[in-house]
């Protein structure tokens, strides 16, 4: 296994893993991994590294505000931008900002895309 990520993430995994993997290299980016992939079984991606290998994004991709990730929890509850206004006490027309908004920072052109690529960076849980 090769683990991928920076090296604050990289180190968080080998605590996790607590050597029940057997880890032959880490790699900053999936670039770096994959031209060492044939010593490796499989490749641990932290979400920030994931992020960086998004043909999409680029690596200077800009983070989310805490209010933008606010709103995607509350997208990825399945609630409508009247919905989410009213949890959050703002309008409408702010709702849809921020949804145009994290669909442009995570590269995605829906808001179900942009709630799968918030999970697969590790931006939100389901």
């Amino acid at each position: 296994m090769i683990l991928v990520g920076t090296p604050v993430a990289r180190a968080r995994l080998r605590l996790l893993a607590d050597g029940a993997l057997a880890i032959v290299g880490e790699a900053a980016d999936l670039q770096q991994a994959r031209a060492a992939g044939p010593e490796a079984d499989a490749f641990l991606v932290t979400p920030a590294a994931d992020l960086a290998d998004d043909s999409r994004v680029g690596p200077q991709a800009e983070a989310l505000t805490p209010r933008e990730i606010e709103v995607l929890e509350l997208l990825a509850e399945g609630l409508s931008n009247k919905g989410i206004a009213g949890r959050l006490g703002i309008s409408d027309q702010t709702v849809k900002f921020h949804v145009a908004s994290i669909s442009g920072k995570l590269g995605a052109r829906s808001r179900t895309e942009a709630v799968r690529l918030a999970v697969r960076r590790g931006l939100i849980t389901l």
